[in-house]
């Protein structure tokens, strides 16, 4: 079938003949976006908010945190890795209390047992009992 047939026509868009989007090769069940773009340009609009998730494998982790809670992003923060290390999971949670509830006025909300939830100052956990 061809165009002439009422088959599907090919339009020519500028920004997409600069874009290699690649095809999902054989055996992938979707696109990896994060891989294919890991620094996608992301208009934010007023009142945008981003939610980063993370896996805090150590303490060196903990000032990405920081950034991102810095930023005005909700973090949800897993810390099963550290919970066999009673010392540096306790050193973690100082840091990132000490930053979020003190210098941020933020709230740090835990999730369970391993993960917390790192809100900016704009936002309000609601208590449930």
């Amino acid at each position: 079938m061809n165009a002439s047939e009422g088959g599907p026509k090919w339009v020519d868009m500028p920004s997409m003949s600069k874009m290699s989007l690649g095809g999902i090769e054989a055996g992938e069940d979707y696109h990896d976006l994060g891989k294919k773009y890991p620094d996608a340009p992301v208009p934010r609009g007023i009142g945008d908010v981003i939610v980063h998730r993370a896996i805090l494998e150590d303490i060196t982790g903990v000032s990405t945190l920081m950034d991102w809670i810095s930023e005005g992003a909700l973090v949800v923060v897993e810390m099963t890795g550290l919970l066999e290390r009673d010392m540096e999971l306790n050193l973690a949670v100082n840091k990132i209390q000490d930053f979020v509830e003190r210098d941020l006025n933020g709230q740090v909300v835990r999730l369970g047992q391993s993960r917390l939830l790192l809100l900016p100052p704009v936002f309000e956990s609601a208590r449930v009992d």
